[in-house]
């Protein structure tokens, strides 16, 4: 059975750091592509990073490039994304998910929602001012 199961979230004030993890179970990670999505209050969910550990490439969105660092450690078969100089703006809700290991190469985090296959529960995480 394919699982990923998110973690790492919390309360944090601004300027401060958090470390979230995606442990995957029932497959290999380095066959896809791990993608990292949010979702804060009344916004649309949001892809930020994503890796395919295979080739090595990551990419960023824009809001994120900078501060944010996606790392994978294949014989955990886990994916981390760690998150320094946190906004308010970056609360919400985050997603791990699986997708076609193609999809880092050809969109990176342009990849919509709908391309990735498998996702995790989410972890939350809230940055107050």
């Amino acid at each position: 059975e394919v699982q990923l199961q998110a973690s790492g979230g919390g309360l944090v004030q601004a300027g401060g750091s958090l470390r979230l993890s995606c442990v995957a179970s029932g497959f290999n990670i380095d066959d896809y592509t791990i993608g990292w999505f949010r979702q804060g209050p009344g916004k649309e969910r949001e892809g930020i990073s994503c890796i395919n550990s295979s080739d090595g490439r990551k990419d960023y969105s824009a809001s994120v490039k900078g501060r944010f660092t996606i790392s994978s450690d294949n014989a955990k078969n886990t994916v981390y994304l760690q998150m320094n100089s946190l906004k308010p703006e970056d609360t919400g809700a985050y997603y791990c998910s699986a997708g076609p290991s193609w999809v880092a190469a050809a969109l990176g985090t342009a990849a919509g929602a709908h391309e990735y296959d498998y996702w995790g529960q989410g972890t939350q995480v809230t940055v107050s001012s």
